[in-house]
Parts: C-alpha cells; sequence; structure tokens
C-alpha cells in the first residue's frame, strides 16, 4: 500500500466527514440521554456511515457505468456538491433540511451528516484514482477518529467551546472549497480533452 496516498487520503475524507462541525448536532440530538445512550448512538451513526461507505465504494463505478456517466463528468458533480457542502460550513447556511429525517436521530448523524454525498462522491473518485484498497483503509481510520470524537462530544465541547469549533468548521470548510474547485476544473479540463474531436467535428458539420 502506497502510504503517501493513504496518508492524503485519509486526511481528504477528515476533511469531508469534518467531526468538529458534527460536535454540536450530536450533542443537540443526545442532550437528554445519559453518557451510556450518547455512546451507543456514536457507535450505531458511525457503524451505519462506515457501512454505506464500503458500499459506494464497492458499487459506485457500476453504478455510474449502469447509467452511463463518465469519470470525467462525475468529478465537476462531485465538485459541485462539495462546493455547496463548503458553503454551509462557512455561512452557516442550511442547504439540507433535517426536519425532514424520519428515524432514528442516530441516522441523521450517520447520513447525510457522515456519509453525505460530498462522503460518497469523494469515494467514487478516489477509488478510480488510489484504488479501493486504499479508499476502504482510509476511510475506515477516518470514521474511526470521528467515532473517538463523537464519543468524547461533551468534554471536548467543554474544552475548547462552540466558538472555537465553528472556527475549525470554517477553516476545513475553506479547504474543502478549494478541493471543490479543483474536481471542477480537471473533470471539465479532462472532459473536454476526450470529446474535443467530437466537438471540432460538430462545429466544421454545422458551418
Amino acid at each position: 500500500m502506497d502510504m503517501g496516498a493513504f496518508v492524503t487520503v485519509a486526511t481528504t475524507f477528515f476533511f469531508i466527514l469534518n467531526p468538529f462541525s458534527s460536535l454540536s448536532l450530536f450533542i443537540s440530538v443526545t442532550n437528554r440521554l445519559d453518557r451510556g445512550s450518547m455512546g451507543t448512538y456514536a457507535n450505531k451513526a458511525v457503524l451505519v456511515a462506515a457501512i454505506l461507505l464500503v458500499v459506494f465504494v464497492l458499487i459506485g463505478p457500476d453504478l455510474m457505468r449502469g447509467f452511463g456517466v463518465t469519470m470525467d463528468s462525475f468529478s465537476v458533480a462531485g465538485g459541485i456538491v462539495l462546493f455547496l457542502m463548503s458553503m454551509e460550513l462557512i455561512f452557516g447556511l442550511k442547504l439540507t433540511n433535517m426536519d425532514d429525517e424520519k428515524g432514528a436521530p442516530w441516522a441523521i448523524i450517520a447520513t447525510p451528516i457522515l456519509t453525505g454525498p460530498g462522503m460518497i462522491t469523494t469515494a467514487i473518485l478516489l477509488s478510480d484514482t488510489h484504488g479501493m484498497t486504499v479508499v476502504l483503509a482510509a476511510g475506515i481510520l477516518a470514521l474511526l477518529f470521528t467515532w473517538i470524537t463523537l464519543r468524547s462530544a461533551t468534554r471536548i465541547m467543554k474544552f475548547i467551546g462552540e466558538q472555537t469549533v465553528g472556527i475549525l468548521s470554517r477553516i476545513i470548510g475553506l479547504l474543502i472549497t478549494a478541493m471543490s474547485i479543483e474536481l471542477v476544473f480537471k473533470g471539465a479540463a479532462a472532459w473536454f480533452s476526450n470529446h474535443a474531436a467530437q466537438i471540432v467535428l460538430g462545429i466544421l458539420t454545422s458551418m
């Protein structure tokens, strides 16, 4: 396993998961529960997020081929999704309606907070670049760190405060913005490169 790629992918997943931005939501969901129940919520949320990650890494590329979607166009779409996600972190926007979520509250943490569109998109794109083994190992490591963070949510919030958590979330949001722009540029450049001949032929034909 390429350790450089592993560290890069694990760091990317950590930014996408951004467990610090999940702390306030997790505490609000579990604020009336005892410490044992909070731990159970964290266990279930991260376990479901891990299962979703594995499923989409394994079947994501085949699913894309089934719908006739190229990796280049998916890269552009993924960049847009990550950009919108970063806007939520930076400006505190609410682009997803949490009030419409049904089921157990821990399921809301699992998805769309942890393994949401941004995480799924990044996992599929990185699998194409670095391979499934590296992505799965890095993803599990990032989720393990997230699990530890959620298990220690109350202590972390008391120690660093909500303001510090907000600042960290915005810094991570800026990094995700840069990543999203990079994905859009790379995907668009690759798409035009692969379709340049068809585009030129279409222009000449229309003349």
